[in-house]
């Protein structure tokens, strides 16, 4: 009796529940084409209840009946909320232009949306980076088409940016917008900042001095920071390698006041275990301990307008050497060690005037304190930086406005002759302050046609009066198609001894032929941007080509004389030409995948005593490269795998002359990395995989990568009466200690792991 009893309980409840649902059916179309759209999500987030629509874009789901909408996604078109009115549905699908349509800075100065930027803006945020974790921006870089990280020492590993072929110190590094690092910092300014803290990378190829100035000239990459008010109350991320590198990342979230908001950050890398896989007797990987603090405060103000400061410090002990070196060798010529002890304040703020027009001050300063040792040459120097700018924005109908008022402060001291006073009594330090004012108007000459004209003005006392002009033209030919060129000049002042390890080393004398002059260039960009809606996904392409031409550029002479670097202006022309292309796509929620090729020629035209023109490729200069990532979703969401590389072909490599052994190029050459993601339940995620699946390192393709590895301080070379090395059975080869034939990293096949915990917290 008690089991019937129970059995008409639940046929009642039965009824019940179904008397209180109902089904609704409808059908998904692309509202510009009116094709289907598969495999959308159709749901009830509430009650956590879901289904896919079919190849033809139908769908049917029970509802209950106090459920009066329902939530509608699917890749590449935007999310709509559908309200149910009984009738069987027909929803047309708003394609998603979320990829061309994040709002950049950097480009034109002024906040604007991708899509209606002139300037071609390549956007990256943390995601991206994540599908190869690295413990700075400076190596999470590899990943852009068209931008190199390229280590310029086999010793203490330094390194620069590299954009379209062109050397690092032709690339402006802003962090929120302020040109913070500085040029003696140009190897160190990527590393140390916290990745939790970093809301996304804005980077712009080709000339940029009309806006920026000085090294602006090949390319800019703005970092920039979460606002505290967005960033989540606390992010840890946690990881380690199979070669004992750590790396922590945090960031912290809290209100400093009723009206203000702050963001800490703390960034720390450790790797202290000595390899030698090459058996050179040289370190492998420069051994490194660094830690950096970043703080960012944010006011609400009236009628939105902003207040922001940030502080940030660095500090860094790094060195790289004889496996048997110790600090007591510093300076010393028994056991070859390069030491490099950093420290550096930063400073970046912006505050909004209280006046009805748009005008925004901005400043930065830094200093920055080096002490280091390469073998027994010591390098000791200093450098504080000040900038300030006014910029006024102002709208004129069909006219966008932007003008501005910009000063910048260099003090710059070191112990070697570019500092050097003429009697040597003591040392004359560089003072330099370069003023500048510029204007820009956006012009919408039409719906579909914006003109967009720049000029700077800048003056330098030692090389007298800057101009750059700069026109951009952008042709909206649809609402997916979008045509852009860019035209315009660029220059550089040019401090060798901050810039260029290689004059640092001491395993060569440094010569400068003449008074370098500023470098000067002129770059004309044609870019093309499509998006493709397909079903279940997107597809975005972007092509663009490139040419510059520059004078008076500084070519540093590695082949004229084993034992000397000099550097000289270039009696001729450099160019630098190519093309590249980005394609990025996502199907069916599962897959997604970016891929670029980048094509080019970077090329030297010189003239000798006897006024004959040559024509070289430059040094460590890749004539193509490609990239790509891969990502597939597992399961339910809660797995991701991801594939990511690099190609590059080969360059040519710097040799210390014509009975050096040592490959004249590099190998075709590629770095490929798997990692494998699980995302937990409150904001927990862990990965792991492999770097450097290929194990490629230099040391494949040639017998010693340093030359005389053994005999470090050239105790053991002869010289001729001439000045030149001479062969001996002891040095076959006639060589000297170099360090710098460096191309690729040394650091072979590793194993990573680690945590990532997010709370994202009250944000209200």
């Amino acid at each position: 009796m008690r089991l019937v009893f129970t059995l008409i309980i639940l046929i009642v409840l039965g009824l019940s529940a179904s008397a209180q649902t109902r089904w609704v059916s409808g059908k998904l179309v692309h509202a510009e084409n009116g094709e289907a759209v598969a495999g959308a999500t159709i749901s009830l987030p509430a009650l956590k209840i879901s289904v896919a629509s079919t190849s033809s874009g139908s769908f049917r789901l029970q509802v209950p009946d106090s459920i009066m909408a329902l939530e509608i996604t699917a890749i590449g078109f935007e999310k709509q909320v559908v309200a149910l009115d009984g009738a069987e549905l027909l929803v047309r699908m708003q394609p998603s232009r979320k990829s061309m349509d994040e709002v950049v800075v950097t480009g034109t100065m002024r906040a604007v949306q991708r899509s209606a930027s002139p300037v071609p803006v390549e956007v990256y945020t943390p995601v991206f980076f994540r599908k190869n974790p690295s413990p700075s921006i400076f190596d999470a870089l590899q990943m852009v088409n068209g931008v190199r990280p390229q280590l310029n020492c086999n010793v203490c590993n330094t390194g620069d940016i590299h954009i379209n072929g062109l050397e690092g110190p032709y690339t402006m590094v802003l962090i929120d917008g302020m040109p913070i690092v500085s040029s003696l910092a140009s190897v160190y300014g990527l590393q140390g900042i916290p990745n939790s803290l970093v809301e996304r990378i804005e980077i712009v190829k080709g000339p940029a001095s009309s806006l920026y100035g000085s090294e602006a000239i090949g390319g800019l990459i703005n970092v920039i920071t979460k606002h505290p008010r967005k960033a989540p109350a606390v992010s840890v991320e946690y990881s380690g390698t199979s070669w004992r590198e750590h790396n922590l990342d945090a960031g912290f979230r809290f209100a400093t006041g009723k009206k203000s908001q702050s963001l800490l950050g703390i960034s720390y890398y450790n790797f202290t275990h000595r390899y030698d896989e090459n058996r050179d007797n040289f370190t492998d990987v420069t051994l490194q301990n660094r830690i950096s603090l970043f703080q960012k405060i944010s006011w609400q103000r009236k009628e939105n307008r902003q207040a922001a400061v940030a502080v940030r410090v660095i500090a860094e002990d790094r060195w790289g050497g004889e496996m048997q070196w110790t600090r007591k060798f510093r300076g010393g010529d028994s056991v070859y060690g390069e030491q490099i002890t950093t420290t550096r304040g930063e400073l970046i703020g912006n505050y909004q005037l209280p006046v009805p027009e748009k005008i925004m001050f901005s400043f930065s300063a830094n200093a920055h304190r080096q002490r280091s040792a390469y073998g027994n040459t010591i390098f000791d120097a200093d450098q504080r930086i000040g900038f300030g700018q006014f910029t006024w924005e102002k709208d004129a109908g069909s006219h966008q406005l932007l003008s501005g008022i910009v000063g910048r402060y260099t003090w710059y001291d070191d112990n070697t002759p570019a500092t050097a006073s003429a009697t040597g009594a003591k040392n004359s330090p560089d003072k330099i302050f370069l003023p500048g004012i510029f204007i820009q108007d956006e012009w919408q000459l039409h719906s579909d046609h914006l003109l967009l004209t720049g000029l700077r003005y800048d003056y330098d006392k030692r090389h007298g009066n800057i101009i750059t002009p700069r026109i951009a033209w952008k042709w909206t030919i649809s609402e997916m198609d979008h045509l852009r060129l860019n035209a315009g000049s660029g220059f550089r002042v040019v401090n060798l001894f901050t810039e260029d390890h290689a004059a640092l080393t001491g395993a060569r004398k440094v010569e400068i032929v003449g008074s370098l002059k500023p470098e000067k260039s002129y770059n004309v960009n044609l870019n093309y941007s499509r998006k493709f809606v397909v079903p279940g996904g997107y597809l975005n392409l972007e092509a663009a080509t490139w040419y510059t031409y520059f004078t008076n550029r500084i070519i540093p002479d590695y082949t004229s004389d084993p034992d000397k670097i000099i550097y000289s202006n270039l009696d001729g022309y450099a160019e630098s030409k190519g093309f590249s292309i980005n394609m990025e796509a996502a199907f069916r929620n599962r897959l997604r995948l970016t891929t670029g090729f980048t094509l080019q020629d970077v090329s030297i035209t010189n003239r000798d005593a006897a006024g004959k023109t040559a024509h070289s490729r430059q040094l460590l200069t890749e004539p193509w490269s490609g990239t790509w990532t891969v990502s597939y979703t597992l399961g339910k969401g809660n797995w991701m795998i991801d594939y990511t590389g690099n190609l590059y072909g080969p360059m040519l490599l710097p040799l210390l002359g014509p009975t050096d052994p040592r490959p004249e190029k590099s190998p075709v050459w590629s770095i490929q990395n798997v990692q494998l993601t699980y995302k937990g339940r409150k904001g927990m995620e862990w990965f792991g995989g492999v770097k450097n699946l290929l194990n490629f390192t230099p040391a494949r393709n040639t017998d010693f990568i340093i030359a005389r590895a053994h005999d470090p301080f050239d105790k053991k070379v002869e010289y001729g009466t001439d000045g030149k090395v001479v062969a001996t059975p002891e040095n076959p080869y006639g060589l000297t200690f170099d360090p710098n034939y460096v191309y690729a990293p040394n650091q072979g096949r590793k194993l990573f792991f680690g945590l990532r915990y997010t709370w994202k917290g009250r944000t209200d």
